[in-house]
């Protein structure tokens, strides 16, 4: 089975679960981790760098992890040199974290207009910046990188992103395969995977876009030469898709996809509602918080729209318990139901600061306004 190496932290199998806003807060991936036995990396929520360093107590909650965690993985959303210096220093000093990714992929609108995100890498000289105060001040801990194609196909910056992660010593660069203007539409390009593993050979790098089940990470890593694979929307609803993966990779391709009846999908949804009001310390707010999670994992099953609305608005876990219930739970797992899930539009265009292609080079600085208020996304 594939060996993925990221600083003394080996991840067998080569398997990360991709940060994702609202998501993967610490009972979503105790899920996922019960389902892999343990195996694979699983990285925080977003941590906006400002709001660490200023401990905000919303950001504190989120970089908690469990006993059973390691290595403990938290990725940092930053946009000034200074401030991503000091988070990673305190993520250092006070035992925070075994590794840090940063994150140089959001597409979202609210922070490409501001020059972050996506946007960034655009401006060799900030990328750099950053990434050398990040590696600079994290001692022995391992620094990564996770970055899009670019913002358009005629600004595409991943290949220079890429040496200059080497550079400056970063440990790992995961590409998601597709460019900001793209957004989560059309389909991820796994050929730039394979060539930014060819451009830099030094380090590994992880493939990111359109991993839908276990098959595709093995063909991923088959077609691009990839050194591991980064899952995000495909686990939504589908915390199991771990437990396929560590069979695929372990079992050389021969291995049983998980096919689980709807009985079996609803002990896993109170199981993760239960896991939210524990970690929120308020079971009505947990389940609240679990409402987005109830589409995924119902999708493809004979439910009905009255009976999905009425999931969708339970407000304790005995509701969501009854509401189950009710349902015909022998039903097997529906066919089709292992493909696209999440956000799939993609947009045109990629709305930037004023004037920000003018000059990928020049000594630019991105205002306090591009970071998130808050960590989370």
């Amino acid at each position: 089975m594939p060996l993925l190496e990221i600083g003394p932290h080996a991840v067998r199998p080569p398997v990360v679960l991709a940060p994702m806003a609202g998501i993967t807060n610490a009972p979503f991936r105790t899920l996922c981790r019960e389902f892999s036995g343990g195996k694979g990396l699983f990285v925080s929520e977003m941590i906006t760098t400002r709001a660490l360093v200023e401990r905000d107590a919303k950001t504190m909650r989120l970089i908690h992890f469990d006993d059973s965690e390691r290595p403990r993985s938290i990725q940092l959303y930053g946009v000034d040199p200074e401030t991503v210096g000091r988070a990673v220093r305190m993520i250092a000093e006070e035992d925070l974290a075994d590794h840090i990714d940063l994150n140089f992929g959001c597409p979202v609108p609210k922070v490409t207009r501001k020059g972050g995100g996506s946007a960034l890498p655009f401006k060799r000289n900030l990328l750099r910046s950053i990434l050398r105060e990040a590696v600079g001040n994290a001692g022995a801990l391992p620094v990564t990188m996770k970055m899009r194609k670019g913002i358009d196909d005629d600004h595409l910056t991943y290949l220079d992103a890429g040496r200059i992660a080497v550079e400056e010593g970063v440990t790992a660069i995961a590409l998601h395969g597709r460019t900001a203007a793209q957004h989560y539409g059309g389909t991820a390009d796994w050929e730039a995977i394979a060539r930014l593993k060819e451009a830099v050979p030094e380090i590994p790098v992880l493939g990111n876009g359109d991993i839908w089940s276990a098959d595709d990470a093995l063909r991923m890593v088959r077609e691009t030469g990839c050194d591991g694979v980064v899952v995000g929307r495909g686990c939504l609803g589908r915390p199991w898709l771990f437990a396929d993966l560590v069979a695929a990779f372990e079992g050389n391709g021969s291995f049983t996809p998980a096919a689980p009846t709807l009985k079996e999908v609803a002990q896993v949804m109170l199981r993760h509602a239960e896991l939210l009001g524990e970690w929120l310390e308020d079971e009505a707010r947990g389940v609240i918080d679990f409402r987005k999670h109830v589409a995924w994992y119902t999708k493809g099953f004979s439910i009905g729209s009255d009976m999905r609305k009425r999931l969708a608005v339970a407000s304790s876990l005995a509701e969501l318990d009854a509401l189950l219930g009710e349902l015909d739970l022998d039903q097997p797992w529906p066919a089709g139901a292992d493909g696209p899930r999440g956000r799939t539009s993609g947009r045109n265009r990629v709305v930037l600061p004023d004037g920000w292609l003018n000059d990928p080079y020049d000594c630019a600085s991105v205002g306090a306004e591009a970071e998130l208020d808050t960590s989370g996304g």
